[in-house]
């Protein structure tokens, strides 16, 4: 008769001898990679051997080996690497049953064991979950991003608050009542409490000084530190939203009045010179929420068929305002230096981001976090839309940026006026928040070189992982 141990010894040699033979498979070029890829192993338990990442949520989960970008994040509108890219980006994801809880887009199955039902269908059957969760984002900033080229004093945060009202509700846009926005409150205060910045530059933000004033107030609140805000003399007639400030006023003081560029929407244009207290250094942050993509424009306004959708032709007259607007204003404060934030509905390779960056400005995103960098996903394909780009003055100035992934990644339906909404900080919004590290007056931090746009850019640093199995099979 078979003892207790040895039966569970037969056991555990059972399940061992089972996972080791099954086939072991690994993604050769992880960014060129298709479903199709998959059919040799058609009616067959596989493991994987690289981690995989979710890449949409919101209807059943897809996943692939790679992030999807937006191809005009990644290329060129129209270039050959755009078509590339846009092709694989079709055939770039697999469904996958079998996941149980909620896991956001971004996270990785690690030793991903899976029944392969067809190229378009996984089963999953076991799998270690790493990375991006939850837990990981509660934890706060990863301060060896904001830190990576020296230590930071001072603190910018740029963030699109979906409509964030006090006043005006119940209008079809943003809260339709007082207890939706003490849920929208909820969620806003908690997410720029945890980020703590010195200086706060916001979008979508309601008309008139209230959303900004109880902002502050939850600021102080909740952080034990004072902040107040910059009134920009504009009243609550409506429920159009502006770009607004908020700032701590024991470390930061405005220098000079705020000016409002109306070219476009009034008011979603603001340049604002602060001052560190204790250096008396002085910068100017430029806050932006550019056109949107939605609607049907005509003339040099309708969608092209290249990826940058309707309303280019006002997005790129915005980015020349921005530019005009910076050569009068810093003649006007007597500052150069300038760090430009904003939701400028345009990803990394479109045409106002480029008039930004012929103009003098460095692109933090792609400095920092070459082709790996998002704040935004959209059918399943992520990218940035929220920008921070500063001169070249101020690039010496700056410690690290980093967008901080509370809301991209997880499901709308955690939206504060949606069926899951549980009250935490997570998708307080449709835009992940973007945090600049600044330590102004010191010039002396370490240089990194910048990516060139003319490499091709489908190198990702988050889909760089090799596994270095030399039993597994490629695929």
């Amino acid at each position: 008769m078979y003892s207790y141990r040895n039966c569970c010894l037969f056991i555990f040699l059972l399940f061992a001898v089972g996972c080791w033979s099954q086939t072991l498979v690994s993604v050769k070029d992880k960014q060129r990679w298709k479903t199709s890829d998959l059919s040799p192993y058609v009616g067959k338990t596989v493991r994987m051997a690289d981690d995989w990442y979710v890449c949409s949520n919101q209807s059943g989960y897809y996943v692939s080996p790679r992030r999807i970008f937006s191809p005009t994040n990644q290329c060129l509108p129209m270039s050959a690497e755009y078509n590339t890219l846009l092709s694989l980006n079709s055939q770039g994801t697999v469904s996958i049953s079998g996941i149980s809880g909620y896991h956001r887009t971004g996270e990785r199955l690690r030793n991903m064991v899976v029944y392969v039902n067809s190229t378009g269908s996984l089963s999953l059957q076991s799998c270690e979950w790493v990375g991006n969760s939850r837990s990981d984002m509660q934890k706060g900033l990863d301060m060896s991003q904001i830190d990576s080229r020296g230590t930071h004093d001072i603190l910018v945060c740029g963030a699109n608050l979906r409509y964030y009202l006090v006043e005006n509700l119940g209008t079809g846009y943003g809260p339709s009542s007082y207890e939706a926005h003490q849920a929208q409150r909820k969620k806003v205060s908690q997410a720029l409490a945890l980020i703590n910045a010195d200086i706060y530059a916001l979008v979508e933000i309601e008309l008139g000084q209230s959303a900004l004033k109880e902002i502050a107030a939850d600021l102080s609140q909740k952080t034990g530190r004072s902040f107040s805000y910059i009134n920009d003399g504009t009243l609550p007639s409506s429920s159009y939203t502006k770009a607004g400030y908020v700032y701590c006023t024991q470390k930061i003081e405005p220098y000079g009045d705020i000016r409002t560029n109306n070219y476009g929407v009034n008011y979603r244009k603001q340049m604002q010179c602060f001052q560190d207290k204790s250096s008396g250094e002085r910068f100017i942050v430029s806050i932006n929420h550019f056109k949107a993509k939605s609607g049907t424009g005509t003339g040099d306004n309708a969608d092209k068929g290249d990826g940058q959708g309707t309303f280019n032709g006002d997005r790129k007259k915005e980015a020349e305002s921005v530019v005009n607007e910076y050569r009068n204003f810093r003649t006007y404060i007597g500052e150069d230096d300038i760090l430009v934030l904003g939701d400028l509905n345009a990803y990394a390779k479109e045409d106002p981001i480029r008039i930004l960056t012929d103009n003098g400005m460095t692109d933090l995103h792609r400095y920092f976090h070459a082709d790996s960098s998002y704040s935004y996903v959209y059918n399943s394909q992520t990218g940035y839309l929220d920008h921070a780009l500063c001169n070249e003055s101020m690039l010496k100035q700056v410690t690290g940026m980093m967008a901080y992934h509370v809301n991209s990644d997880e499901k709308n339906s955690y939206s504060y006026n949606m069926s899951n909404n549980d009250g935490t900080m997570f998708r307080y919004s449709d835009h992940d928040p973007i945090i600049v590290g600044l330590r102004m007056g010191q010039q002396s931090v370490t240089n990194i070189d910048l990516v060139s746009d003319e490499s091709i850019l489908f190198e990702d640093n988050y889909l760089s992982h090799q596994c270095s199995r030399r039993t597994a099979e490629d695929i």
